[in-house]
């Protein structure tokens, strides 16, 4: 089991993984894996939290980026696709590879950041990270790959995307070069998923690379998240309050709205007034709408009865800032979701800015809050905080769901990892913050007998790929 393999069976080829980033942090996701013949990339995304600033993300990428032949992406959370752009402007003219909801998904991710890096920039006296011209020419090199569609890249490597379950387009990337398989995980989801098909199990995979997000720490049980939710809403109503959820746009946002949904349809909770205020949500919600078939067998069966899975009484999608300011004043009960999901900017800020004072407010966190966000500070239970040039008491009650969340918990990735722990030579695990890395290997020594390690940032490792 593990590591326990025939020396004369080992492939001859060598290869290097270096761990560029998302070493020893759940964000900025940036791996080089150089065969002989092929430089390439999985992911590049965004530094982000508290202890990162803009500085980090600026600097010069550790390789000349127009060695890089191919740069494969695995779904499009900024923190695994935000530095594209920049890759492309300092001179990257290979190929970029993805899902095509993953391509589609960027688009209106980038479109997005674009705005709001120029007014940061602007706010630093600095040049934007990149510009929109950065971005058309980041999608004039880009191919796009269904799920188990096989093709080679050179250097006697063929590549295929795998279902990771996590967001829409979310894809696990295989290599296989003479028999030798190498996955890189991404993000995996925490399957069963409300939404989504279940992360797809591996088997004969050799070496591994795989997130850790949630690697030390248990989610509810699945029935749980619903009722809390569901609880949060009721009590929301029957105590004429407000409800503020900072919620990721992608996959967070589609998910509430979902179970929402479900529950006024079955007359479980009241109808009460639901605004989306985050127009990343509401532009991500749409490209979710062209890509049912992607979608679970319940869900789709949901659609095709006639179902509008993201459309209820008393929903309504927020326009310009205008009318979100609006908000303040509508009448309570209320439930207002608004972006952004750690509440490092977006809307969300301006109504946390008015509302955390107020005791007739709850604030329900329901994804991971990144050390030194203001969503963890607050989730801490900070009682004064700083939005904008405003210190802000914190008055309103607090409630966090984790079973919401779109990663894998200790558990789920354990027994991911098992399906492949007989031909497994080595594990690297990354994509979470050190405390949730380390617990997680030795959890995968202990319990599989695979041989597994947290790699530091900057290290290479040699592979027999």
């Amino acid at each position: 089991m593990g590591a326990c393999y025939n020396a004369l069976t080992m492939a001859q080829n060598q290869s290097t993984l270096s761990f560029l980033g998302g070493a020893g942090s759940v964000t900025g996701a940036h791996f080089l894996l150089e065969t002989g013949k092929q430089k390439i990339l999985i992911d590049c995304g965004l530094l982000q939290g508290g202890r990162y600033g803009m500085d980090e993300n600026y600097e010069d990428f550790p390789y000349d980026p127009s060695t890089i032949d191919i740069l494969f992406l695995t779904h499009a959370h900024a923190d695994h696709i935000g530095r594209v752009p920049k890759l492309v402007r300092d001179g990257f003219k290979g190929v970029i590879c993805s899902t095509p909801a993953t391509r589609d998904l960027s688009e209106v991710m980038f479109e997005d950041a674009v705005r709001i890096l120029a007014d940061e920039a602007n706010k630093r006296g600095v040049s934007p990270l990149y510009e929109p011209e950065d971005i058309g020419s980041a999608f004039e090199l880009w191919q796009t790959h269904d799920y188990h569609q096989d093709f080679e890249i050179g250097d006697d490597i063929h590549a295929q995307f795998l279902d990771a379950g996590h967001i829409l387009g979310a894809a696990m990337v295989e290599f296989e070069r003479e028999g030798v398989k190498f996955v890189a995980t991404g993000d995996l989801g925490n399957s069963p998923a409300p939404l989504l098909r279940d992360t797809e199990e591996l088997k004969g995979v050799h070496y591994l690379l795989m997130e850790s997000v949630y690697g030390d720490r248990a989610h509810e049980d699945r029935e749980d998240r619903v009722g809390l939710l569901k609880d949060a809403i009721l009590n929301t109503h029957k105590g004429n309050r407000t409800l503020l959820i900072p919620s990721f746009a992608m996959q967070r946002t589609q998910i509430l709205l979902y179970e929402i949904n479900k529950m006024v349809e079955a007359g479980e909770v009241p109808e009460i007034p639901v605004y989306l205020d985050s127009p990343l949500a509401s532009k991500v919600t749409e490209v979710y709408r062209r890509y049912t078939h992607l979608f679970n067998d319940r869900v789709r069966e949901e659609i095709s009865s006639g179902d509008d899975i993201f459309e209820f009484p008393k929903f309504t999608i927020v326009g310009d800032s205008k009318e979100s300011h609006a908000l303040l004043n509508a009448p309570t009960p209320k439930v207002i979701i608004a972006g952004s999901g750690m509440s490092v900017g977006g809307r969300v800020l301006m109504h946390e800015k008015k509302l955390l004072g107020d005791k007739n407010t709850t604030i329900l966190f329901v994804g991971y809050q990144g050390v030194g966000t203001l969503g963890r500070r607050i989730q801490d239970g900070e009682r004064l905080v700083t939005i904008g040039q405003k210190q802000v008491r914190v008055r309103a009650r607090k409630e966090t769901i984790r079973g919401f969340s779109a990663h894998k918990d200790r558990d789920g990735l354990v027994a991911f990892v098992e399906t492949s722990a007989d031909t497994l030579r080595e594990v690297f695990v990354a994509m979470g913050e050190p405390r949730s890395s380390l617990f997680l290997v030795q959890r995968l020594r202990d319990f599989l007998g695979v041989q597994a390690r947290a790699p530091e940032a900057g290290e290479a490792i040699q592979l027999e790929f």
